[in-house]
C-alpha cells in the first residue's frame, strides 16, 4: 500500500479531493423557494451544530449558479436521502431547477419538500459565513421528521448503501 503525503494547495487540489473522499458521508438534497421557482442541490457537507437551539449546517460553493438563490433564501429544507433515492440525488446534482423527476410538494411557506426521504429538516436561515470558496449556511430547525430505512451514502466519488440497521 502506497501512502500519498502532500501540502494542500492549487497544484495538489486533486489529491486533496481524493483524501477528502476517503470520508464516507450521507447524501442530502437541500431545497428552497426562489423568485425563479424551486431550487435544489445535492450536498454531503451536512452536519448537526447544536441541540439547543436546534441548529444544522451545510456548505455550498460560492461559484455555483445556485449559490445566489440559496444565499438569499430565508427558509430551506434539508432532505436526508434514502438508499432508493439515488436517481433523485444524481438529478439534483446535475440540475437544480428541474423538479420533473422528483416527487415533491410545497410546505406552508412555499419551500419545496421531497417525499419519501429518510429524514427532513425544515429550517429558517440562522446565519451565513464565507469560508474560502464555499459558504457555510446555518439553519435553525423549525420542524423535523424521520422514518425507518437505509440511507444513501457517498464515498470516493461513488454512491452506495449502508448495510447496518435501518
Amino acid at each position: 500500500m502506497t501512502e500519498t503525503s502532500f501540502t494542500p494547495g492549487p497544484e495538489t487540489a486533486r489529491a486533496f479531493r481524493e483524501a477528502l473522499g476517503c470520508f464516507g458521508t450521507g447524501v442530502t438534497v437541500v431545497t428552497a423557494a426562489t423568485a425563479e421557482g424551486p431550487l435544489a442541490i445535492t450536498v454531503n457537507s451536512f452536519t448537526s451544530v447544536s441541540l439547543d437551539p436546534p441548529l444544522i449546517l451545510w456548505c455550498v460553493a460560492t461559484g455555483t449558479n445556485r449559490y445566489p438563490g440559496f444565499a438569499a433564501a430565508e427558509r430551506f429544507a434539508v432532505h436526508v436521502m434514502a438508499e432508493d433515492q439515488q436517481d433523485t440525488a444524481l438529478s439534483f446534482a446535475r440540475d437544480g431547477v428541474d423538479f420533473d423527476h422528483a416527487d415533491w410538494t410545497e410546505d406552508a411557506h412555499g419551500t419545496p419538500v421531497l417525499r419519501d426521504c429518510l429524514a427532513r429538516f425544515d429550517c429558517r436561515r440562522h446565519s451565513l459565513h464565507q469560508a474560502g470558496d464555499h459558504a457555510i449556511i446555518v439553519g435553525e430547525v423549525l420542524r423535523a421528521m424521520h422514518r425507518p430505512g437505509k440511507g444513501l451514502m457517498f464515498k470516493r466519488g461513488q454512491y452506495g448503501g449502508f448495510t447496518g440497521l435501518v
